[in-house]
């Protein structure tokens, strides 16, 4: 239930969401967010029980106001670089986001109340450092109820194993294709192996692996609108929830495999999947369709506050819109495939400019953080030779 301003309840598609056994995660995080206590507010009142970040999500946040302002004139005092600045801020906001979210966790049961932050992404093909900076970040965060984001690039999938075999809980993120799903899910269930023989516990252990939805819709339109046939037009905004119900029908597959129930049987928590890029790209579709038909027990949805918005006020939840779909999902992809669209090369372009995405939100990051020092270090000598 969610409370109105007069003080009484009134039931919201999210309350429906919640119940029908989807985890419902805020796609955003910023010290203003914190500060305000609207993170709080919004586990409280918009059932949101975790949150997600990225190199894109900091780069707006210290870009837009003066929360990191007294922060940003602390380390520039201490001579602090840019990349350690970026470190220090990161950490500090996804540290104070866990802490509110612990009524969360122990509601949940350690199931949720979860906060992701991101190794920087210009490490997404390098195998060793992914692995180094993993453990940088957990150990610099230190709360049990924090993921650390790897990107599910080739170099990625041996540091998801590592990560999770040190005792690192791991959001896999960037995943695109069912192929790569796979090779995520083997990665996840290696890892836990690896744990279990070293001696850990599996049972802190959690991963989500997060599948990302309206990108592949935007990247398919795009080539059937090319096309321009009324087969090509047929297909139009299928092709996003196709893949991630197949996506839907792998997790099934891996999590019915004596190898899974021998880990299952140890304690092991299931890999979630996570709905990502849950944001509607093209208007002329319902702006909560990525939540409304991607509803199934089990997974988590992440979405930007627009989107969160959109499904409290008109969200149409009416159950599983998952379970069943199988069939149908793959005659999309088959569709896709009889017009000339490889669902494989969308998938893999998607991931390599999902990377570049990244990357430049990090560079954007950095000189959002480098400006801020430069600028607070001035001030501070300007104060100095005012004295």
């Amino acid at each position: 239930m969610t409370e109105t301003h007069t003080g009484t309840t009134s039931r919201t598609p999210l309350d429906a969401l919640t119940e029908a056994g989807v985890a419902i995660w805020l796609d955003d995080l910023s010290r203003e967010r914190l500060r305000t206590g609207n993170l709080a507010e919004l586990a409280r009142t918009r059932r949101v029980v975790g949150v997600t970040t990225n190199p894109t999500i900091f780069a707006s946040a210290l870009s837009q106001g003066d929360a990191y302002d007294a922060q940003l004139a602390e380390l520039a005092a201490q001579g602090v670089s840019t990349d350690d600045a970026v470190t220090v801020i990161t950490t500090d906001d996804v540290r104070a986001a866990a802490d509110v979210l612990v009524p969360v966790v122990e509601a949940t049961g350690g199931l949720d109340g979860r906060v992701s932050i991101e190794v920087d992404p210009r490490l997404a093909r390098d195998t060793d450092g992914t692995i180094e900076q993993a453990r940088a970040l957990w150990a610099r965060v230190d709360r049990p109820n924090v993921f650390v984001k790897i990107p599910a690039t080739r170099e990625g999938l041996p540091a998801i194993s590592q990560a999770l075999a040190d005792g690192i809980s791991v959001n896999i993120t960037l995943i695109f294709s069912l192929q790569r799903y796979r090779e995520v899910l083997d990665a996840f269930l290696s890892g836990l192996e690896r744990a279990h023989a070293a001696g850990r516990d599996l049972a802190p252990i959690s991963s989500v692996a997060s599948f990302f939805v309206s990108r592949v819709d935007a990247a398919v339109d795009a080539k059937l609108d090319a096309l321009g046939s009324p087969e090509a037009a047929a297909l139009r905004g299928k092709a996003a929830i196709a893949n991630a119900r197949l996506a839907y029908g792998v997790y099934e597959e891996v999590m019915a495999t004596e190898r899974w129930q021998r880990l299952a049987a140890l304690g092991a928590r299931p890999q979630r999947p996570l709905w990502a890029s849950t944001g509607v790209k093209d208007k002329a579709y319902p702006d909560t369709r990525y939540v409304d038909e991607l509803v199934v027990r089990g997974v988590v949805n992440t979405m930007p506050e627009s989107t969160l918005e959109a499904v409290a006020d008109h969200g149409s939840i009416h159950g599983d819109t998952v379970t069943g779909t199988q069939q149908e999902a793959a005659q999309v992809l088959d569709g896709l495939a009889q017009v000339g669209i490889d669902i494989d090369d969308v998938t893999e372009a998607l991931e390599d400019e999902g990377l570049v995405k990244f990357e430049k939100s990090w560079q954007e990051l950095l000189t959002t953080v480098s400006d801020g020092l430069a600028r607070a270090a001035q001030a501070d000598n300007v104060e100095e030779a005012g004295r």
